[in-house]
């Protein structure tokens, strides 16, 4: 039975996800100040999928800790999905990351000696809304069976590829229902077929609904988004649509092209 992603993102469109207006972001170290950020706008739609490059120092890190609410921008406001940042408490940020927003990181982050089904358990037991057992462990068998590791909830991460600890960790993503899915670097651990893997769950993903804004180095994996956003010293450089690359059609020709050498 083909997975309902919809269910899960629980996403609508024709409204912003993501709305900057003109974030600053300045450190201090000792008398000098270091400007991370020097007046970011751009909005996020509802179902978009937007790429965020630019070289080291340019404030894709900085700009991803503000819009994953671990930080707060020196000036300027930052709305997610209607809501001010800026204006909430400590615990209103943890249920923002906990409840409205998805991470899924370079080096997976996952729990070592528990197993798929017990990560993804992890992120319901913090939930606002307590669930039950039951609950809890149907969400989670959900959210595996969309990124097609449903015959691998026992396994730990040591029993599983580095492509299948990746599928758990955006399963884990997705098991809150968020209405955003932050990546940094998804595809940064994995060889080229397994990153088209990762890719075109993605898209699928993005194709039911679920807003994406991934943070890549990897000019080839940021041509799978529909809009490319590139930093430079903390300015936007460049914000362009592109038509997106499809990873389904890839990983099809790269299956071809191996079974006619086989």
């Amino acid at each position: 039975m083909e997975a309902d992603f919809s269910a899960v993102t629980g996403q609508h469109f024709n409204m912003a996800v993501i709305d900057l207006q003109h974030i600053t972001r300045t450190y201090t170290s000792g008398s000098v100040a270091v400007h991370a950020l020097r007046g970011i706008d751009f909005t996020l739609q509802a179902g978009n999928f937007v790429s965020i490059m630019g070289s080291s120092g340019s404030g894709k890190s900085t700009l991803m800790n503000i819009l994953g609410c671990l930080d707060k921008p020196t000036e300027g406001r930052y709305l997610l999905n209607g809501t001010d940042i800026s204006a909430l408490k400590r615990d209103e940020l943890a249920a923002i990351r906990n409840e409205t927003i998805g991470f899924v990181f370079q080096n997976f982050h996952l729990l070592p000696r528990t197993s798929a089904l017990e990560n993804m358990e992890l992120p319901l037991l913090y939930k606002r809304d307590p669930l039950s057992w039951k609950e809890i462990r149907q969400k989670a068998a959900e959210a595996l069976e969309i990124v097609g590791l449903a015959d691998r909830m026992d396994h730990t991460p040591s029993q599983l590829s580095g492509g299948q600890q990746q599928r758990v960790a955006i399963a884990r993503a997705l098991v809150t229902s968020p209405k955003l899915l932050l990546a940094d670097e998804p595809t940064g651990n994995l060889d080229s077929r397994t990153s088209l893997e990762i890719i075109e769950l993605f898209q699928r993903l993005n194709d039911e609904g679920l807003s994406i804004l991934m943070v890549t180095q990897e000019p080839d994996i940021a041509q799978f988004a529909n809009r490319i956003i590139i930093l430079r010293d903390g300015l936007i450089q460049t914000d362009k649509q592109v038509q997106k690359r499809s990873a389904a059609s890839e990983l099809q020709t790269w299956k071809d092209e191996s079974e006619s050498l086989s």
